[in-house]
């Protein structure tokens, strides 16, 4: 594919097929031609305002085409872009500000009261923009090149958010293996149901909006409705599906999701979070003919950099389900506490190297320093994964080096915990947490279950489950104690909240 740069790739696009629907949110339409005129008004009005030269904006909102019309403007007036989601909290956006400095705040939240220090441009200042506002803008001061193109700012358990830096360079790495990889193609209908500030959100929308697709908005308060969910999900037609497998295990409850139901959808992606054999053998079960991706890859590593088509017979091969395979132009090390590679099928973390890994956090030398380090001459990020890779290159999820932990001497992965737990038929999902002494020692494991529709969570099943569990992992890594729920709490990024349940557990010491 032409090394393109992504702003032309989706202007070539307005000009050749204008009337194409780049953006579907609700009963909105809005088309390429739609797009750039946008975007151009923004890019005009922001470089009007005479900012800081290569400053980053933060711009606040919810899933509008307004939001993207802003992304694009500011890109192409030379400013990153920083997504904050609306429902975002002040003390989290008065965080962002005092990592980014950003130049200015470009709010889509009507009547938004934001206590930042910079010049924040009104919704109403905006909309306007978009409507009447000039297109002339200098494009000679479009972000290229190794210049930041976003920054996302991760959650952060303690002290100040991470802002992952995120160049067009990174960007261009990821669309030209994923336009391929997962057959975006001009006139397909993508999902986007993760929020902008969440990076599986880039999943579908730079390679969709590059290579002429509609983007299919899934919107937050559809979402968080159950009811109304399964009733507009049909509707949207979608041929590619991306999300967290916990957003589908949700969709799963309606006995309707199959391919019977939605005779379009040709594809799912997942990343996010592990995708379970037991969804992924539902999914073959209800879309036999639908394709299901793997995806694995930190936000350090531009949303994705490893794939597997999850086919009948690798849920067959494998119990617990690969990861993929590492793209062409990055090189995955897996590596010991000495950061030696370890040999095939050993356990170890997951080493990136390669064109679509960030150069680092935005103002935070220490937190780069300690996560970006140069081995044999290559630039390598940590991601903190521990994984096997088999002779073959194929790559396994174990877990989270920060979900290990020592209780009794001996090294835990909770993740393994609730993977075997996970298999049993009486388990629909599970999270396994620890409790710590005030010496922040783990005294107690706890499993969080939700347990199937035939079962009730009670002592009888806690001794099934602890009895199952003895037949294939050590009695050290069987939880003290079961609690029941008939859900799991999920984090705004539509992931398994393994902190909110450990804060349960522990209170916030």
């Amino acid at each position: 594919m032409m090394r393109a740069h992504i702003i032309e790739r989706i202007d070539t696009i307005a000009i050749n097929q204008p009337q194409t629907v780049a953006y579907q949110y609700g009963a909105e339409q809005h088309t390429y031609a739609d797009l750039k005129t946008a975007s151009d008004r923004i890019a005009h009005f922001i470089q009007a305002q005479a900012l800081p030269a290569g400053a980053p904006v933060i711009v606040f909102g919810g899933q509008q085409f307004e939001m993207v019309a802003t992304f694009l403007g500011a890109v192409k007036a030379g400013h990153a872009y920083i997504p904050v989601e609306q429902h975002s909290d002040a003390e989290r956006i008065q965080q962002i500000e005092s990592v980014a400095q950003p130049a200015a705040v470009l709010s889509w939240v009507p009547e938004a009261q934001l206590t930042v220090k910079g010049p924040v441009y009104s919704a109403t200042t905006l909309a306007e923009t978009i409507a009447t506002g000039a297109t002339d803008y200098d494009q000679s001061q479009q972000v290229s090149g190794d210049a930041n193109f976003y920054i996302i700012f991760t959650s952060g358990t303690t002290g100040l958010p991470k802002g992952v830096q995120i160049s067009e360079n990174n960007l261009l790495s990821f669309v030209q293996w994923a336009n391929p990889t997962f057959g975006v193609a001009d006139n397909s209908r993508v999902l986007i149901q993760a929020p902008y500030s969440f990076d599986l959100s880039v999943m579908d929308l730079y390679p969709g909006l590059c290579s002429g697709a509609t983007l299919v908005i899934l919107e937050k308060e559809v979402t968080n409705n159950f009811k109304q969910l399964f009733e507009v999900l049909p509707t949207l037609k979608v041929n590619e599906w991306v999300s967290t497998p916990s957003f589908v295990e949700i969709c799963l409850l309606a006995p309707t999701f199959d391919s019977q139901h939605y005779p379009e959808l040709t594809q799912f992606v997942f990343c996010g979070e592990e995708l379970t054999h037991q969804t992924a053998l539902k999914l073959l079960e209800r879309f036999p003919e639908t394709k299901i991706f793997n995806t694995y890859g930190p936000t350090e590593a531009t949303v994705a950099m490893t794939s597997i088509e999850i086919t009948a017979d690798l849920l067959a091969q494998y119990d617990r389900l690969p990861i993929g395979y590492t793209k062409s132009d990055t090189k995955t090390l897996v590596v010991d506490e000495q950061n030696q590679v370890v040999a095939a099928d050993q356990p170890g973390e997951l080493l990136i190297s390669g064109p679509s890994v960030s150069k680092g956090y935005l103002n935070n030398s220490d937190k780069t320093t300690a996560a970006f380090f140069e081995k044999d001459g290559q630039r390598f990020y940590h991601s903190g994964d521990l994984v096997t890779q088999d002779q073959s290159g194929l790559i396994f999820y174990k877990g989270r080096t920060d979900f290990q932990v020592k209780m009794h001497g001996y090294r835990i992965e909770l993740e393994e915990i609730d993977h075997h737990l996970g298999q049993l038929p009486q388990v629909k999902q599970a999270c396994t947490v620890p409790r710590y002494n005030k010496a922040h020692q783990v005294t107690q494991l706890i499993a969080y279950v939700v347990p199937n529709a035939d079962q009730t969570g009670d002592a009888t099943l806690t001794k099934t489950l602890k009895a199952a569990l003895a037949e294939n992992t050590m009695d050290y890594m069987i939880p003290q104690r079961f609690v029941y729920q008939t859900q799991l709490p999920l984090s705004v990024n539509g992931k398994v909240d393994r902190k909110a349940l450990i804060t349960e557990v522990n209170g916030n010491a």
